[in-house]
């Protein structure tokens, strides 16, 4: 049976608390973890290089000159690839497809794995009570301070705690749900 500490604000340890072994007790799977994340990563990927090619370039459709009897090769458009202001042959376009599916019920396990490795590593911080007497982004990052929370953080809210998201939102690295 997983259990993860309880604390005050203050940063003390309070007590244990029994979690689910359904969803904080399941083994590893680094292979569905990494199959999720690659989906997420790629779902949220921008394409930002395009290059125009000879139908998007700015410019007349007439033929530059006639086909015989000029003495230059024969050229039908002056957006070919080939010649100056011409249109990029093969670069990159924004038609480029990155997305990647994933089963919901495997979303929901790796959710669930992810969940389970964090209270393995003692990465889950549960508080007893979360009460601010000033309504201050100030007090809100000094329960995150003595709690001695490194790097990024989410932070979840029952919903009689809604009004509390508001001092939270705008500290660095701390997402809230």
């Amino acid at each position: 049976m997983p259990k993860a500490a309880v604390y005050n604000p203050e940063g003390k340890k309070v007590s244990d608390i029994d979690l689910s072994p359904e969803v904080f007790g399941l083994p590893d799977n680094n292979e569905l973890l990494h199959q999720a994340y690659v989906a997420i990563q790629s779902n949220q990927r921008q394409i930002l290089a395009h290059t125009k090619d000879r139908g998007e370039r700015a410019g007349s459709g007439r033929k530059p000159w006639k086909q015989k009897g000029t003495g230059n090769a024969r050229v039908g458009s002056v957006r070919t690839p080939v010649w100056r202001k011409g249109g990029i042959i093969f670069g990159p376009t924004k038609e480029r497809n990155f997305k990647k599916d994933i089963n919901k019920k495997m979303m929901r396990k790796a959710i669930l794995l992810a969940l389970s490795a964090k209270v393995k590593s003692e990465g889950v911080f549960i508080l007893e009570k979360l009460e601010i007497s000033e309504k201050k982004t100030k007090k809100f990052a000094e329960i995150i301070k003595n709690l001695k929370i490194k790097g990024s953080a989410l932070v979840g809210f029952s919903g009689k705690e809604s009004e509390l998201r508001l001092y939270s939102r705008n500290l660095k690295k701390i997402s809230n749900t």
